[in-house]
C-alpha cells in the first residue's frame, strides 16, 4: 500500500462524502440538542454505508457485472426518490410546526428507519466505485473502502456539528431548511446521473 493509494482513497472518500455531509448538516439542524454519542452513531451509519457500497460494487464487478450495469441507470432515480421523500416529509413537518405557536420546530429525533434510508440514499452512488477499484485484490479494495468510510465519518461529524450550531440559532426554521437541503441533494444526484 503506497502513500499515493491512501491519498487517492481519501480524496475519493471526500468526493463521495459530500452528500452525506449535507444530510448530516440537515440532521444537525433538525436536532440541535443531539448528544455526542448519537452524533457518532449517525455519522457511523453514513460511514458504514460508504464503506460497504464500494465493496458491494467490487463484488458485483467480479460476479454479476451485467446485472449491475443494468441497475446502474436506476441509481440517480433511487437517490432522488429516497431523499425527496425524506426531505419532503421533513419540510412538511417543519411547516406544520410553524403554524403551531407553542410547538418548537425541529425537535423530532431522526428515526432509525429514516437514518438507514438516508444512509442508502447518500451512498448508493458509491456502488459505482466498485468499477474503479475493480483491478485491486479484495484486501486492497477493502482498505480503499475503509479509508472512504473513515473520511466519511469525520466529514459527517463536522456536518453534524455545524448543523447543531446553526440549528440552535435557527431552531424555528431548522426542519424546513433541512428538508429543502435533502430535496436539493436528491435533485443534484438525479441531475448528475442524467449526464
Amino acid at each position: 500500500m503506497t502513500a499515493a493509494f491512501v491519498l487517492e482513497s481519501a480524496l475519493l472518500g471526500v468526493g463521495l462524502a459530500m452528500d452525506a455531509f449535507s444530510v448530516s448538516l440537515a440532521n444537525g439542524l433538525r436536532e440541535p440538542e443531539m448528544p455526542r454519542s448519537r452524533m457518532l452513531s449517525v455519522a457511523g451509519v453514513y460511514a458504514g454505508f460508504q464503506y460497504l457500497m464500494p465493496l458491494i460494487g467490487w463484488v458485483c464487478v467480479h460476479t454479476v457485472v451485467e446485472l449491475f450495469s443494468s441497475l446502474e441507470e436506476m441509481i440517480p432515480w433511487t437517490a432522488f426518490l429516497l431523499l425527496g421523500w425524506i426531505g419532503g416529509k421533513m419540510l412538511l413537518e417543519g411547516l406544520r410546526e410553524q403554524k403551531q405557536e407553542d410547538a418548537p420546530a425541529a425537535r423530532q429525533r431522526l428515526s432509525a428507519r429514516m437514518l438507514l434510508t438516508q444512509g442508502v440514499a447518500t451512498s448508493i452512488d458509491a456502488l459505482s466505485v466498485g468499477f474503479t477499484i475493480e483491478q485491486y485484490g479484495f484486501w486492497t479494495a477493502n482498505w480503499a473502502s475503509l479509508t472512504i468510510g473513515g473520511v466519511t465519518l469525520v466529514i459527517c461529524l463536522i456536518g453534524l456539528l455545524i448543523g447543531k450550531k446553526v440549528g440552535t440559532k435557527l431552531s424555528r426554521y431548522a426542519a424546513i431548511l433541512g428538508g429543502i437541503i435533502l430535496i436539493a441533494i436528491g435533485f443534484k444526484i438525479f441531475l448528475e446521473g442524467l449526464r
